[in-house]
Protein backbone atom coordinates (compact mmCIF):
# COMPACT_ATOMS: atom_id res chain seq x y z
CA UNK A 1 0.00 0.00 0.00
CA UNK A 2 1.33 3.56 -0.87
CA UNK A 3 2.15 5.85 1.87
CA UNK A 4 2.33 9.40 2.21
CA UNK A 5 1.83 9.57 -2.16
CA UNK A 6 5.18 8.00 -2.60
CA UNK A 7 5.62 6.04 -6.09
CA UNK A 8 4.41 2.82 -5.82
CA UNK A 9 7.18 0.66 -8.14
CA UNK A 10 7.23 -3.17 -8.05
CA UNK A 11 8.79 -4.97 -10.48
CA UNK A 12 9.08 -8.81 -10.87
CA UNK A 13 10.94 -9.70 -13.42
CA UNK A 14 14.10 -10.61 -12.05
CA UNK A 15 15.92 -13.62 -14.05
CA UNK A 16 14.32 -16.32 -12.16
CA UNK A 17 10.85 -14.80 -12.49
CA UNK A 18 11.40 -14.80 -16.33
CA UNK A 19 12.63 -18.12 -16.08
CA UNK A 20 9.45 -18.77 -14.28
CA UNK A 21 7.06 -17.39 -17.04
CA UNK A 22 9.30 -18.49 -19.88
CA UNK A 23 8.72 -22.23 -17.69
CA UNK A 24 4.83 -21.47 -17.26
CA UNK A 25 4.60 -20.75 -21.18
CA UNK A 26 5.97 -24.01 -22.21
CA UNK A 27 3.60 -25.78 -20.05
CA UNK A 28 0.37 -24.08 -21.70
CA UNK A 29 -0.16 -22.34 -18.06
CA UNK A 30 0.31 -18.84 -19.12
CA UNK A 31 -0.75 -17.01 -22.49
CA UNK A 32 2.04 -15.79 -24.81
CA UNK A 33 0.22 -13.01 -26.09
CA UNK A 34 1.44 -10.72 -23.13
CA UNK A 35 4.07 -12.83 -21.37
CA UNK A 36 7.20 -10.13 -20.87
CA UNK A 37 5.10 -7.31 -21.53
CA UNK A 38 5.25 -4.27 -18.84
CA UNK A 39 2.69 -2.08 -18.12
CA UNK A 40 3.27 1.23 -16.59
CA UNK A 41 -0.05 2.94 -15.00
CA UNK A 42 -0.81 6.01 -13.13
CA UNK A 43 -4.16 7.65 -10.67
CA UNK A 44 -5.83 6.78 -8.41
CA UNK A 45 -4.60 6.29 -4.36
CA UNK A 46 -7.93 4.61 -3.99
CA UNK A 47 -7.67 1.65 -5.54
CA UNK A 48 -4.10 1.45 -4.79
CA UNK A 49 -3.98 -1.18 -2.16
CA UNK A 50 -6.10 -3.21 -4.50
CA UNK A 51 -3.23 -2.95 -7.84
CA UNK A 52 -0.37 -3.50 -5.34
CA UNK A 53 -2.21 -6.73 -4.44
CA UNK A 54 -2.62 -8.10 -8.18
CA UNK A 55 0.94 -7.20 -8.98
CA UNK A 56 2.71 -10.61 -8.52
CA UNK A 57 -0.29 -12.69 -9.55
CA UNK A 58 -0.73 -11.10 -12.47
CA UNK A 59 3.11 -11.80 -13.06
CA UNK A 60 2.27 -15.53 -12.42
CA UNK A 61 -0.65 -15.75 -14.06
CA UNK A 62 0.08 -13.73 -17.17
CA UNK A 63 3.78 -12.67 -17.59
CA UNK A 64 3.23 -9.32 -17.47
CA UNK A 65 4.77 -6.97 -15.10
CA UNK A 66 2.91 -3.89 -13.78
CA UNK A 67 4.51 -0.81 -12.49
CA UNK A 68 1.87 1.61 -10.68
CA UNK A 69 2.10 5.35 -9.53
CA UNK A 70 -0.11 6.23 -7.13
CA UNK A 71 -0.31 9.77 -7.72
CA UNK A 72 -4.11 10.76 -7.84
CA UNK A 73 -7.17 10.38 -9.99
CA UNK A 74 -6.28 14.19 -11.61
CA UNK A 75 -2.72 13.48 -12.16
CA UNK A 76 -3.55 9.51 -13.45
CA UNK A 77 -6.22 11.36 -15.84
CA UNK A 78 -3.23 13.74 -17.43
CA UNK A 79 -0.69 11.05 -17.94
CA UNK A 80 -2.96 9.01 -19.96
CA UNK A 81 -4.45 11.46 -21.95
CA UNK A 82 -0.71 12.60 -22.70
CA UNK A 83 0.08 9.15 -23.50
CA UNK A 84 3.30 8.52 -20.70
CA UNK A 85 1.60 5.61 -19.50
CA UNK A 86 -0.38 2.60 -20.40
CA UNK A 87 -3.20 3.15 -18.51
CA UNK A 88 -4.58 6.08 -16.04
CA UNK A 89 -6.82 5.02 -13.23
CA UNK A 90 -9.37 7.23 -11.63
CA UNK A 91 -12.49 6.88 -8.89
CA UNK A 92 -14.29 10.18 -11.27
CA UNK A 93 -15.60 9.22 -14.27
CA UNK A 94 -13.99 11.60 -17.54
CA UNK A 95 -15.91 14.53 -18.06
CA UNK A 96 -17.35 15.34 -21.84
CA UNK A 97 -13.79 17.92 -22.16
CA UNK A 98 -11.50 14.87 -20.35
CA UNK A 99 -13.09 12.68 -23.26
CA UNK A 100 -11.82 15.03 -26.16
CA UNK A 101 -8.27 15.77 -24.70
CA UNK A 102 -7.96 12.16 -24.00
CA UNK A 103 -8.78 11.69 -27.89
CA UNK A 104 -9.89 8.11 -27.86
CA UNK A 105 -9.76 6.81 -24.56
CA UNK A 106 -11.60 4.46 -23.00
CA UNK A 107 -13.03 3.99 -19.43
CA UNK A 108 -13.80 0.64 -17.71
CA UNK A 109 -15.14 -0.16 -14.39
CA UNK A 110 -12.41 -2.73 -13.01
CA UNK A 111 -13.15 -2.35 -8.96
CA UNK A 112 -15.91 -1.20 -6.23
CA UNK A 113 -15.56 0.27 -2.71
CA UNK A 114 -16.36 3.25 -0.56
CA UNK A 115 -15.40 5.87 0.53
CA UNK A 116 -15.34 5.81 4.33
CA UNK A 117 -15.34 9.25 7.13
CA UNK A 118 -13.21 8.83 9.91
CA UNK A 119 -11.53 10.71 13.34
CA UNK A 120 -9.40 10.80 15.95
CA UNK A 121 -11.07 11.81 18.93
CA UNK A 122 -10.18 10.28 22.24
CA UNK A 123 -12.45 9.17 24.92
CA UNK A 124 -15.65 9.29 22.01
CA UNK A 125 -15.19 5.37 21.44
CA UNK A 126 -15.95 3.53 17.99
CA UNK A 127 -18.42 4.57 15.00
CA UNK A 128 -19.70 7.26 15.86
CA UNK A 129 -23.00 8.20 14.27
CA UNK A 130 -22.79 11.40 11.41
CA UNK A 131 -25.47 12.52 8.65
CA UNK A 132 -24.60 14.10 5.49
CA UNK A 133 -26.34 17.17 6.44
CA UNK A 134 -23.98 17.71 9.37
CA UNK A 135 -21.38 16.60 7.45
CA UNK A 136 -21.69 19.35 4.74
CA UNK A 137 -21.79 21.46 7.69
CA UNK A 138 -18.71 20.63 9.32
CA UNK A 139 -16.42 20.72 6.07
CA UNK A 140 -18.56 24.19 5.44
CA UNK A 141 -16.83 25.54 8.22
CA UNK A 142 -19.90 25.74 10.05
CA UNK A 143 -20.47 23.77 12.58
CA UNK A 144 -16.46 23.56 14.34
CA UNK A 145 -16.66 21.87 17.96
CA UNK A 146 -16.89 18.54 18.74
CA UNK A 147 -19.56 19.49 21.39
CA UNK A 148 -21.81 21.35 18.79
CA UNK A 149 -25.48 20.24 19.43
CA UNK A 150 -26.34 18.95 15.90
CA UNK A 151 -23.43 16.06 16.69
CA UNK A 152 -24.76 15.50 19.92
CA UNK A 153 -28.06 14.87 18.68
CA UNK A 154 -26.55 12.20 16.73
CA UNK A 155 -24.85 10.40 19.44
CA UNK A 156 -27.13 10.66 22.48
CA UNK A 157 -25.09 9.24 25.36
CA UNK A 158 -22.30 9.59 23.70
CA UNK A 159 -19.23 11.45 25.44
CA UNK A 160 -18.25 14.21 23.07
CA UNK A 161 -15.09 16.73 24.42
CA UNK A 162 -15.36 20.74 24.18
CA UNK A 163 -12.58 20.38 21.60
CA UNK A 164 -12.17 21.80 17.37
CA UNK A 165 -12.68 19.69 15.03
CA UNK A 166 -10.01 19.70 12.50
CA UNK A 167 -11.18 19.43 8.74
CA UNK A 168 -8.51 17.52 7.07
CA UNK A 169 -9.14 17.08 2.80
CA UNK A 170 -7.07 15.81 0.02
CA UNK A 171 -4.89 18.82 -1.57
CA UNK A 172 -4.20 16.71 -4.84
CA UNK A 173 -6.95 16.38 -7.71
CA UNK A 174 -8.93 13.41 -6.49
CA UNK A 175 -11.70 10.75 -7.50
CA UNK A 176 -12.08 10.30 -3.82
CA UNK A 177 -12.56 13.82 -3.77
CA UNK A 178 -14.77 13.17 -6.31
CA UNK A 179 -16.87 10.92 -4.67
CA UNK A 180 -17.04 12.66 -1.03
CA UNK A 181 -18.16 16.11 -2.09
CA UNK A 182 -20.34 14.24 -4.70
CA UNK A 183 -22.19 12.52 -2.16
CA UNK A 184 -22.36 15.69 0.22
CA UNK A 185 -23.92 17.75 -2.74
CA UNK A 186 -26.82 14.89 -2.58
CA UNK A 187 -27.95 15.74 0.48
CA UNK A 188 -26.74 19.30 1.26
CA UNK A 189 -28.13 21.92 -0.85
CA UNK A 190 -25.59 24.61 0.42
CA UNK A 191 -22.58 22.80 -0.07
CA UNK A 192 -23.74 22.09 -3.67
CA UNK A 193 -24.41 25.99 -4.00
CA UNK A 194 -21.16 26.80 -2.53
CA UNK A 195 -18.57 24.31 -3.54
CA UNK A 196 -20.15 21.97 -5.79
CA UNK A 197 -18.88 18.36 -6.51
CA UNK A 198 -15.39 18.26 -8.57
CA UNK A 199 -11.93 15.79 -7.96
CA UNK A 200 -10.97 19.52 -7.03
CA UNK A 201 -12.87 21.94 -4.91
CA UNK A 202 -12.22 25.64 -3.07
CA UNK A 203 -12.47 24.24 0.12
CA UNK A 204 -13.87 26.72 3.02
CA UNK A 205 -12.41 25.24 5.54
CA UNK A 206 -9.08 22.71 6.87
CA UNK A 207 -5.91 21.42 6.17
CA UNK A 208 -5.39 19.39 3.15
CA UNK A 209 -2.40 16.80 2.46
CA UNK A 210 -2.15 14.89 -0.73
CA UNK A 211 -3.20 11.17 -1.08
CA UNK A 212 -5.45 9.46 0.63
CA UNK A 213 -2.94 8.08 3.00
CA UNK A 214 -1.77 11.75 3.47
CA UNK A 215 -4.87 12.52 4.84
CA UNK A 216 -5.06 9.34 6.85
CA UNK A 217 -1.29 10.45 8.12
CA UNK A 218 -2.70 13.96 9.19
CA UNK A 219 -5.94 12.55 10.89
CA UNK A 220 -3.71 10.06 13.09
CA UNK A 221 -1.26 12.48 14.31
CA UNK A 222 -4.53 15.24 14.74
CA UNK A 223 -6.47 15.12 18.17
CA UNK A 224 -9.87 16.24 17.42
CA UNK A 225 -9.39 15.80 13.51
CA UNK A 226 -11.95 14.41 10.85
CA UNK A 227 -10.80 13.29 7.09
CA UNK A 228 -11.91 10.83 4.27
CA UNK A 229 -10.44 8.25 2.23
CA UNK A 230 -10.83 4.75 0.61
CA UNK A 231 -11.54 2.30 3.25
CA UNK A 232 -8.32 0.53 3.34
CA UNK A 233 -6.46 3.43 4.43
CA UNK A 234 -8.02 4.48 7.82
CA UNK A 235 -8.50 0.65 8.35
CA UNK A 236 -4.62 0.57 7.65
CA UNK A 237 -3.83 3.57 10.55
CA UNK A 238 -5.88 2.08 12.75
CA UNK A 239 -8.43 5.01 12.71
CA UNK A 240 -12.13 4.30 13.29
CA UNK A 241 -14.99 5.13 11.08
CA UNK A 242 -18.35 6.92 11.50
CA UNK A 243 -21.84 4.85 11.26
CA UNK A 244 -22.88 7.34 7.68
CA UNK A 245 -26.42 8.26 8.19
CA UNK A 246 -28.01 6.75 4.60
CA UNK A 247 -31.52 7.66 2.78
CA UNK A 248 -33.61 5.08 5.10
CA UNK A 249 -32.31 6.74 8.11
CA UNK A 250 -30.02 3.78 9.27
CA UNK A 251 -26.60 4.52 10.21
CA UNK A 252 -24.76 2.11 8.29
CA UNK A 253 -20.37 1.51 8.21
CA UNK A 254 -17.87 1.37 5.25
CA UNK A 255 -18.58 -2.39 5.00
CA UNK A 256 -18.48 -5.00 1.82
CA UNK A 257 -22.48 -5.34 2.47
CA UNK A 258 -23.18 -1.86 2.31
CA UNK A 259 -21.20 -1.15 -0.59
CA UNK A 260 -22.69 -4.12 -2.58
CA UNK A 261 -26.23 -2.84 -1.29
CA UNK A 262 -25.53 0.28 -2.95
CA UNK A 263 -24.01 -0.88 -5.87
CA UNK A 264 -27.33 -2.51 -6.61
CA UNK A 265 -28.00 0.96 -7.54
CA UNK A 266 -26.65 0.94 -11.04
CA UNK A 267 -24.78 -1.99 -12.84
CA UNK A 268 -25.08 -0.72 -16.36
CA UNK A 269 -22.45 1.25 -17.22
CA UNK A 270 -23.56 3.72 -19.50
CA UNK A 271 -22.49 4.90 -23.32
CA UNK A 272 -19.08 6.12 -21.28
CA UNK A 273 -19.05 3.22 -18.79
CA UNK A 274 -19.86 5.41 -16.26
CA UNK A 275 -22.09 4.09 -13.41
CA UNK A 276 -23.14 6.15 -9.96
CA UNK A 277 -24.40 4.74 -6.82
CA UNK A 278 -24.29 7.86 -4.30
CA UNK A 279 -27.02 8.15 -2.27
CA UNK A 280 -29.61 5.38 -2.74
CA UNK A 281 -33.16 6.16 -2.10
CA UNK A 282 -34.94 5.11 0.52
CA UNK A 283 -36.20 1.87 0.07
CA UNK A 284 -36.63 -1.83 1.52
CA UNK A 285 -33.87 -2.84 -1.45
CA UNK A 286 -31.28 -0.21 -0.37
CA UNK A 287 -32.11 0.01 3.25
CA UNK A 288 -28.33 -1.12 4.36
CA UNK A 289 -26.69 1.01 1.44
CA UNK A 290 -23.64 2.84 2.71
CA UNK A 291 -24.51 5.90 0.97
CA UNK A 292 -20.34 7.18 0.40
CA UNK A 293 -19.51 4.21 -2.45
CA UNK A 294 -18.25 4.58 -5.68
CA UNK A 295 -16.93 2.25 -8.45
CA UNK A 296 -13.40 3.51 -9.40
CA UNK A 297 -11.81 3.00 -13.46
CA UNK A 298 -8.99 2.42 -16.04
CA UNK A 299 -8.59 4.70 -18.60
CA UNK A 300 -6.93 3.48 -21.64
CA UNK A 301 -5.62 4.16 -25.00
CA UNK A 302 -8.27 2.40 -27.71
CA UNK A 303 -5.08 2.74 -30.10
CA UNK A 304 -1.70 1.03 -28.36
CA UNK A 305 1.00 -1.22 -28.84
CA UNK A 306 0.30 -3.21 -25.47
CA UNK A 307 -3.69 -3.87 -26.56
CA UNK A 308 -3.14 -6.97 -26.21
CA UNK A 309 -1.51 -7.33 -22.78
CA UNK A 310 -3.68 -4.45 -21.75
CA UNK A 311 -6.95 -7.02 -22.51
CA UNK A 312 -5.12 -9.35 -20.75
CA UNK A 313 -4.69 -7.44 -17.54
CA UNK A 314 -8.23 -6.04 -17.30
CA UNK A 315 -9.83 -9.21 -18.25
CA UNK A 316 -8.11 -10.70 -15.05
CA UNK A 317 -8.26 -7.48 -13.26
CA UNK A 318 -12.70 -8.18 -13.19
CA UNK A 319 -12.92 -11.52 -13.16
CA UNK A 320 -10.16 -14.06 -10.99
CA UNK A 321 -8.91 -10.36 -9.25
CA UNK A 322 -11.78 -9.43 -7.52
CA UNK A 323 -11.02 -12.33 -5.16
CA UNK A 324 -8.31 -10.15 -3.88
CA UNK A 325 -10.61 -7.33 -3.07
CA UNK A 326 -12.65 -8.34 -0.18
CA UNK A 327 -9.96 -8.39 2.59
CA UNK A 328 -9.04 -4.39 1.04
CA UNK A 329 -12.62 -3.20 1.50
CA UNK A 330 -13.38 -3.88 -2.64
CA UNK A 331 -16.78 -5.48 -3.25
CA UNK A 332 -16.33 -8.20 -5.86
CA UNK A 333 -18.27 -6.97 -9.35
CA UNK A 334 -21.84 -7.13 -10.51
CA UNK A 335 -22.12 -9.71 -13.07
CA UNK A 336 -23.72 -6.78 -15.69
CA UNK A 337 -20.77 -4.69 -14.87
CA UNK A 338 -18.33 -7.72 -15.33
CA UNK A 339 -20.00 -8.44 -18.84
CA UNK A 340 -19.81 -4.77 -20.07
CA UNK A 341 -16.56 -4.68 -19.44
CA UNK A 342 -15.45 -8.19 -20.95
CA UNK A 343 -17.36 -6.22 -24.44
CA UNK A 344 -15.66 -3.05 -23.58
CA UNK A 345 -11.91 -4.47 -23.58
CA UNK A 346 -12.39 -6.06 -27.03
CA UNK A 347 -12.36 -2.13 -28.81
CA UNK A 348 -8.73 -2.00 -27.73
CA UNK A 349 -6.28 -2.49 -31.00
Amino acid sequence: MPRNGRLVRISLVAAAAATAVVAAITAGTVSARGAGATLNGAGSTFVAPLVDAWVAPVNSALGITVNYSAVGSGAGIAQITGRNVDFGASDAPLTSDQFKACKGCIQIPWALASTSVFYNLPGAGNFLHMSGLVLAKVYLGKITNWSAPAIKKLNPGRKLPNQRIAVVHRSDGSGTTYNFTDFLSHVSPAWKSQVGRGTAVSWPTGTGAPHSSGVANVVKQTPGAIGYAETAYPAHNHLTYFKMKNRSGRFVLPRLSGVKAAAALDTHPNKAGALSIVNPPKSAKYRNAYPISTYTYILLAKSSKQAGALQQLVKWAITKGQKYGPKLFFEPLPRPVVNYDKKAIKKLH
